[in-house]
């Protein structure tokens, strides 16, 4: 599949005239519980020739190539990512620390991976996470039937909240470092097990409720609601990002 995706990169750096700095994987397989059957979540950012950044018009900052069962593929143009950079966005640092690269050309990952931590908000990180985790456990943890890899997608984002307010920073992106926070072997042992069965069931399986769990996430959303209430917001200034433009689009290609 890897050669697949480089051979879509390629194709589509020809055919829209750009440069792909990064790309990687963003999805199950880079967080580490993917199933058998899960897609292929590639994300990139790109750069286009520097005279397309000078023309009166304004061309579409995204490029995604048509979804199927097996691949998602969609990228930033680097514009639109460095502007997303500053804001903080919690997707584009987990792009930027995925364990599974496809291209990496330039020093542009390297470069923002470096300035992470003094653009981090985790005001703004902390209640992205927040919101993800609670919309699903609200809405997807509900019943006598709840899809297995939905126990996932609130484990994941309320422990990365619960990391940010630790203050540690930056959360990682892998479910690994981030079970470190759990100090309950019993809970361990519940994420053990729906690991295993995660591993080797499709991505509509479907579990009964896993009670230990339920009871103990709502608990920490709770505790994580009331604490990201109290983290202040902060603001950076562009121009050492506006440096960083300038010289990844002068880049030839």
């Amino acid at each position: 599949m890897r050669d697949t995706i480089l051979q879509k990169i390629k194709e589509l750096e020809e055919e829209h005239q750009v440069n792909v700095l990064y790309a990687c994987e963003s999805g199950s397989r880079a967080w580490g519980f993917a199933s058998p059957d899960s897609d292929f979540d590639v994300r990139y950012i790109y750069a286009r020739h520097r005279d397309s950044y000078l023309s009166i018009t304004e061309p579409r900052d995204v490029i995604e190539l048509p979804v199927d069962e097996v691949l998602d593929v969609s990228g930033w143009d680097i514009r639109k990512g460095l502007q997303l950079f500053l804001k903080s966005n919690a997707p584009l640092y987990e792009w930027l620390q995925s364990p599974i690269v496809y291209k990496e050309e330039t020093d542009f990952k390297q470069t923002l991976n470096g300035l992470m931590e003094k653009y981090f908000s985790p005001r703004s990180g902390c209640h992205h996470y927040l919101s993800m985790a609670y919309n699903v456990f609200t809405n997807e943890l509900q019943g006598t039937e709840i899809k297995l890899k939905k126990y996932f997608y609130v484990l994941r984002p309320m422990l990365a909240c619960q990391w940010i307010l630790a203050g540690k920073g930056v959360p990682p992106m892998e479910l690994a470092p981030l079970r470190t926070l759990i100090t309950d072997p019993a809970i361990q042992a519940a994420i053990d097990k729906l690991l295993e069965q995660k591993a080797q069931a499709d991505e509509q399986a479907a579990i009964a409720p896993v009670a230990i769990l339920h009871e103990w996430m709502a608990l920490t959303l709770e505790e994580c609601k009331l604490q990201a209430a109290e983290l202040p917001a902060i603001r950076n200034e562009t121009a050492e990002l506006d440096a960083l433009f300038r010289k990844y689009i002068s880049y030839d290609f």
